[in-house]
């Protein structure tokens, strides 16, 4: 099945409410047609913190 999977640096987290955080990596070369970067809700109890590599992998289920 078709996927895409990139690596990048978690820039932020978000607190969002009591149940769940936003891990962000908004890469600033947004005009680059190959930045890739990543606005994902998680549960709490994730354990990323700013600075964390992460690899993000999407695939058609």
């Amino acid at each position: 099945m078709p996927k895409s999977s990139f690596e990048a640096s978690v820039e932020f987290v978000a607190d969002i409410n009591n149940a769940k955080d936003c891990l962000m990596s908004q890469d600033p070369t947004q005009d680059d047609p190959g930045a890739l970067w990543f606005n994902i809700d998680l549960p709490k109890g994730h354990g990323f913190v700013a600075g964390d590599r992460v690899r993000v992998t999407v695939e058609k289920i």
